[in-house]
C-alpha cells in the first residue's frame, strides 16, 4: 500500500445543507448565522430582514432550509412561507418556522401554509442544529413538544374549516393506524415497536399514507388527523 504524501493536507468538506436566515432583527439573524456556519456540514448562504426579501433571496439562492421568523415587516413569515413552501409551488423550500407559545393564529396558519416545522428562538444550539439536519434532509420537525401542543390547540377552535372524515376513505386499516400514532407524535421506530412490525414497513406505510391523500410531509398528516377527528386533543398519548 502506497504511503500518504507527507505534504497533503486533509480536504475540508464542502458544506452540504445550505441555509437562508429570515428575521427583522439583525441580532437574531447574526447569532443563528454564527451557530449555523461552526457547523462543518452546513452554512448561510443568504438572510433576510422582511417577508418580502425572503421571498426574493430564497428564488435567486434555492437553499435547503429558511429558518423563517413570523413577524417581519411588508410581508409576514406565514405568506412568505406560503411562497416559499406552499401547496402551488412547484418546487417547495424546507422552512423551520422560529416561534413563540404566544403567537395565536399566525401558528396554525405556518402549518397549512408548508412549514415543516417549529422551533422556539430560545431553543439551544443542539436544538437549532439538529432542527436545520432534520428539515434538511426532508423529514417534519415533530419530536418537539412544540408542534403537537400547537396542532392540539388550534385542533380544539370551532372556526377552523374542516374536512370529511371521508377524506381518509382512501387507506387501508393499517395506514390509518400509522396515521394516528404519527399524529400522537411516535417516531417511525417507536410506530414499529407498538406494531410489531420493521421501520421499513412504518416508513413505506407513512409514504402510501402521503401520497394516498396528496400530503408533502408528516406536518401536514398531522394536521389533517386532528382536522378530521382520527385524533382528538387530549386523547391519550
Amino acid at each position: 500500500m502506497a504511503a500518504p504524501d507527507a505534504g497533503a493536507s486533509p480536504s475540508t468538506p464542502t458544506p452540504s445543507i445550505r441555509v437562508v436566515v429570515a428575521d427583522d432583527q439583525p441580532v437574531v439573524r447574526a447569532g443563528f448565522q454564527s451557530i449555523i456556519d461552526g457547523q462543518p456540514d452546513m452554512e448561510v448562504v443568504g438572510e433576510a430582514g422582511t417577508g418580502t426579501q425572503a421571498v426574493d433571496v430564497v428564488g435567486r439562492l434555492r437553499p435547503d432550509v429558511v429558518l423563517m421568523d413570523v413577524r417581519m415587516p411588508e410581508m409576514d413569515g406565514l405568506e412568505a412561507t406560503r411562497l416559499i413552501a406552499g401547496p402551488d409551488v412547484e418546487h417547495p423550500i424546507a422552512v423551520l418556522v422560529l416561534t413563540t407559545f404566544d403567537l395565536d393564529d399566525h401558528v396554525y396558519g405556518a402549518l397549512r401554509a408548508g412549514a415543516s416545522g417549529f422551533l422556539l428562538k430560545d431553543a439551544t444550539r443542539a436544538e437549532l442544529v439538529g432542527a436545520v439536519r432534520v428539515v434538511a434532509a426532508g423529514e417534519a420537525l415533530l419530536a418537539p413538544s412544540v408542534t403537537k401542543r400547537l396542532v392540539e390547540e388550534f385542533a380544539r377552535r370551532p372556526d377552523i374549516e374542516r374536512p370529511s372524515p371521508s377524506a381518509l376513505d382512501a387507506l387501508t386499516d393499517r395506514e390509518r393506524e400509522v396515521l394516528a400514532l404519527v399524529a400522537r407524535g411516535r417516531t417511525n421506530a417507536e410506530v414499529a415497536a407498538e406494531l410489531f412490525v420493521g421501520d421499513a414497513t412504518v416508513k413505506t406505510h407513512v409514504a402510501h399514507v402521503l401520497s394516498k391523500l396528496g400530503l408533502r410531509d408528516r406536518v401536514q398528516a398531522v394536521i389533517l388527523a386532528y382536522e378530521v377527528g382520527l385524533v382528538r386533543p387530549g386523547d391519550p398519548t
